[in-house]
């Protein structure tokens, strides 16, 4: 991320690592885990049990999604301390993908723009970079005019006429959402669209930029009654106890953390809408371009 606020990067990071595994290679994922309370002494890797309070809930969420695929995620305050981790237990992995480490400086790059193996993502949405501003004038992490490799727009159309970010060539993300399954049972799945004459739907997101998830439900032909949650809400006290709602619509990174308390498990209103996203066939076959030069 460039600004603070979700501009969608955990299914961006999901969607990058699935495709390069697809094509053969062996990805591992490091992150920060935000807002985790473990003890960040030593790294640690995250297991699809693995516990959102404490470890963090993106990195969690990514743990589950990738279990099948044998993904290893590697959790610590430092990116370079948590990259040596992973490439010490798991020396089968050849990219490393940095989930929002954008501003971590330490972390020595080659840039792809400069001939280098390393590329440099901004995921960028339709706010932009609102004022232009760093914090805690504006929303930005560091300036928009820093060069980088490639914008990646979500939920912008390719007519949108929005500039360019720091003169980095574009590629247009597509989100797909299509049904549901239900947080009590998640074998029973239902389409969005059974949702759409549901006068009392509720829509919940813990997340930077909860419209966002709301914008995705109202594309799909719905009609919400949204509540948005703060940035990595942790459920422990129940917002749904008290609402009057036949249904209710949440995202899988707060699914993460109300699968784990009996009383949303319990909960038969509630639904978890499965976002993902679409890479395009053109920055894949570049990323994967960069990734096969030799090595220096």
């Amino acid at each position: 991320n460039l600004r603070v606020g979700g501009t969608g990067k955990t299914p961006t990071v999901l969607a990058i690592a699935k495709t390069l595994r697809e094509q053969g290679f062996h990805p591992g994922i490091i992150s920060r885990g935000y807002k985790g309370k473990i003890n960040q002494s030593n790294p640690i890797e995250v297991t699809p049990q693995s516990n959102p309070l404490e470890i963090g809930d993106e990195p969690c969420y990514m743990a589950q999604q990738l279990a099948s695929l044998s993904i290893p995620i590697v959790v610590h305050s430092s990116r370079t301390t948590s990259a040596q981790a992973l490439l010490k237990s798991h020396p089968e992995v050849n990219v490393l993908i940095s989930d929002d480490g954008l501003q971590h400086y330490a972390m020595k790059r080659w840039p792809a723009r400069e001939g280098g193996r390393d590329i440099e993502l901004v995921i960028r949405d339709a706010r932009g970079e609102g004022n232009g501003f760093l914090l805690p004038a504006g929303p930005l992490r560091e300036s928009a005019q820093r060069p980088r490799d490639y914008t990646l727009n979500l939920g912008l159309s390719k007519d949108a006429g929005t500039p360019y970010l720091a003169d980095a060539p574009n590629f247009y993300l597509e989100t797909d959402v299509a049904q549901a399954y239900q947080l009590a049972n998640p074998a029973h799945h239902r389409p969005l669209v059974d949702f759409s004459l549901t006068s009392d739907l509720v829509a919940a997101a813990g997340l930077g930029n909860p419209k966002k998830f709301f914008d995705v439900l109202e594309a799909s032909g719905l009609k919400v009654n949204p509540m948005p949650l703060p940035d990595h809400f942790d459920f422990q006290e129940n917002p749904f106890k008290n609402i009057v709602a036949s249904s209710i619509l949440i995202t899988e990174k707060d699914a993460v953390k109300c699968s784990q308390l009996a009383e949303y498990q319990q909960d038969e209103r509630i639904w978890v809408v499965p976002v993902s996203v679409k890479l395009p066939k053109e920055f894949v076959t570049l990323m994967i371009d960069v990734l096969h030069r030799p090595q220096p």
